[in-house]
This record gives C-alpha cells, sequence and structure tokens, in this order.
C-alpha cells in the first residue's frame, strides 16, 4: 500500500531532482558551447547575501534527502559537501535519488503523525508532526533551493524553462 506522505514526497523529490539534473546538464553544455569557465556558472548568485548555484544544489539535495529519511523514520545520510564541479554536482543527486528511491513505502506508514525534531542550523529545536514537517518545512525549503538553481543558470544565459525546470514525470 502506498501511504499519502510517500505519494506527496519520494515521486515529488524524483520528478524535480531529474529537472534539476536537465538543468544543470544544460548549463555545463552552455558554458561549454560558449567558452565559459564553469566556475562562473558554478559560483553564480542571484545577489550577494545569496548561496550560488553550487551551494543551492547542495542544499536543494540535502533536503530531498534529509526529509524523506525522518519521514521514512531511517538516519539521514551524510554527503561532505565537498562537489566543486557539474559533475560532481550530477553524482551528488544520483546518490540522493538512489537513496530516496530505496525507501520502501511501507516506512511511510506512520509519518503523518510522526515527530519530527530538527534544529536547522540553530540551537534552538523545532518539533513537527510529519505531515506539517512535509507541507510547511520540507517541500517549501527543496522547492526554494531548486527554483533558485534554475534562477541562477536562467539569469546567466542558459537556455532552460519550464519544462527543463519541471522534469518528466
Amino acid at each position: 500500500m502506498t501511504h499519502a506522505i510517500y505519494t506527496a514526497s519520494i515521486p515529488v523529490f524524483q520528478q524535480m531532482l531529474g529537472g534539476l539534473k536537465e538543468v544543470l546538464r544544460k548549463a555545463e553544455a552552455h558554458a561549454t558551447d560558449k567558452k565559459i569557465d564553469p566556475n562562473a556558472l558554478l559560483q553564480a548568485r542571484l545577489f550577494p547575501d545569496m548561496f550560488p548555484l553550487l551551494r543551492q544544489v547542495q542544499v536543494a539535495s540535502d533536503f530531498a534527502k534529509s526529509v524523506s529519511a525522518r519521514l521514512a523514520g531511517v538516519d539521514v545520510p551524510k554527503l561532505e559537501d565537498k562537489e566543486q564541479t557539474f559533475a560532481e554536482l550530477q553524482a551528488r543527486i544520483d546518490t540522493v535519488l538512489a537513496f530516496v528511491g530505496g525507501l520502501d513505502a511501507a516506512r511511510f506508514e506512520n509519518a503523518t503523525t510522526r515527530e519530527i525534531v530538527t534544529q536547522a542550523g540553530t540551537p534552538k529545536e523545532k518539533r513537527f508532526t510529519g505531515q506539517s514537517y512535509l507541507f510547511n518545512y520540507g517541500l517549501p525549503h527543496f522547492f526554494f533551493h531548486t527554483t533558485t538553481a534554475y534562477a541562477i543558470l536562467r539569469h546567466n544565459g542558459v537556455e532552460v524553462g519550464k519544462k527543463d525546470y519541471i522534469g518528466s514525470f
């Protein structure tokens, strides 16, 4: 039996990370075709106080894996945030896709009411039910970072559109 929280999370993460992979593929091809140093795109930001593309992708993938793990009641896998190239970002997304794709839907049986406790980079912990964690915290953050990664590349002339961002479903 597929559980509602599983259906509202895992396929969404898979679809959007697939879109992010395609956007990154087009960005790398753009850099090659236009003879642009790939680092110019990887370090690009929309505003000086925002994360660059590279970090946006890392954080988006972190949300996909950590939200999925917590909802499934398993340990969150650790990634080291050492990526410096498009290929390394692609490999990171592949790792996260393999992880979320390997989570059995049965693990999400009690996810709606499961207590989720996070610290989100601050000393103050936050407590959620699984449902509020997914819909009010996890998905909004995930979409923010995937959208910002797309916007950085679009702003820098990479020819991507909504179909690339959305991915296949």
